[in-house]
């Protein structure tokens, strides 16, 4: 038998091809319900690694995820989605893939198991960055060139896996390993795996976010409003925050090109949207450090 735990066979599943359509969904629905219980027992490596990111942030630091397959495409979809709903440049979280971006999309044959372009793709760190290695087995050797290259420029490196026996839990300086059990279908790590993978990326990036000041209570007050709903919830969130009504909201945010914080403090602190946006740069752009600050009105 494999001595990857991925590729274990699931022997709730073992006669799956038999059972009625319903089943098949409610067994796979079973399977599904395991992973969040996994994550739960390491939260607190999970937490650790937030801090990690949000202290390299703090320095200017950057985000890269490497993977390969299933784990890359979830690392280039986590970072896709920082800019809009957290307002930042799109360079600061990035997802970067065994293969490239055709990767993405078509199996490059080989990717994975290539040691020196991993190494070339972790050209782009500094030691301000962090770099994180998705791998339900943990073991390609492409993920191994990248944290190989990453400690010799003193990149802070993450590893996230569902292998205690995971080659990049050795190799990475923080570890992430939640083991999901055998999926549905023996090998198939896109499906509990890659659910548990994309939970703890959630994490990860939320959490750092919400370190930074990226957010004020639950609501995203960094997003960019590039559509309509988009637009909407800025009213919402800017109404509920600076008590307003939706047509001061809508006016305030127009005249502060609709910078959601910026408007804010021009409805709540009675001030210019130059002067909003000067005491939310010496406040590092955090709103509850400004508001805590301020007397409202």
């Amino acid at each position: 038998m494999s001595e990857i735990i991925t590729e274990y066979r699931n022997e709730n599943t073992k006669n799956i091809d038999l059972l009625s359509t319903i089943d098949i969904v409610r067994k796979i629905n079973e399977e599904d319900k395991l992973v969040a219980l996994a994550i739960e027992d390491e939260t607190p490596n999970i937490a650790r690694a937030v801090d990690i990111i949000a202290k390299q942030f703090l320095k200017g630091g950057k985000l890269y995820y490497y993977g390969a397959g299933t784990s890359g495409r979830l690392g280039i979809l986590d970072a896709s989605e920082c800019p809009p709903t957290f307002g930042v440049a799109p360079d600061m979280v990035q997802g970067i893939m065994a293969g490239g971006d055709r990767a993405f999309k078509l199996a490059v044959e080989g990717a994975e198991d290539n040691y020196e372009l991993g190494r070339k793709d972790a050209e782009v760190l500094t030691n301000n960055d962090v770099a994180v290695a998705i791998s339900a087995s943990g073991n390609p050797k492409y993920l191994l060139g990248v944290l190989q290259k990453a400690e010799e420029v003193g990149c802070k490196t993450i590893a996230v896996t569902c292998n205690h026996k995971a080659a990049i839990l050795e190799e990475a300086g923080h570890g992430i390993c939640v083991e999901v059990g055998p999926e549905v279908i023996a090998g198939s790590s896109r499906m509990k795996a890659g659910t548990a993978q994309k939970m703890i990326l959630n994490m990860l990036t939320t959490g750092a976010m919400i370190k930074i000041g990226k957010t004020y209570e639950n609501f995203m007050i960094d997003l960019m409003p590039t559509n309509e709903k988009l637009k909407d919830r800025a009213i919402r969130i800017v109404s509920e925050i600076a008590g307003a009504n939706a047509s001061t909201a809508l006016e305030t945010l127009i005249e502060s090109d609709w910078k959601v914080k910026t408007a804010i403090i021009m409805l709540k602190c009675n001030m210019t949207k130059e002067e909003a946006n000067e005491i939310l740069r010496k406040n590092c752009g955090v709103l509850r450090r400004v508001l805590k600050s301020m007397t409202v009105v």
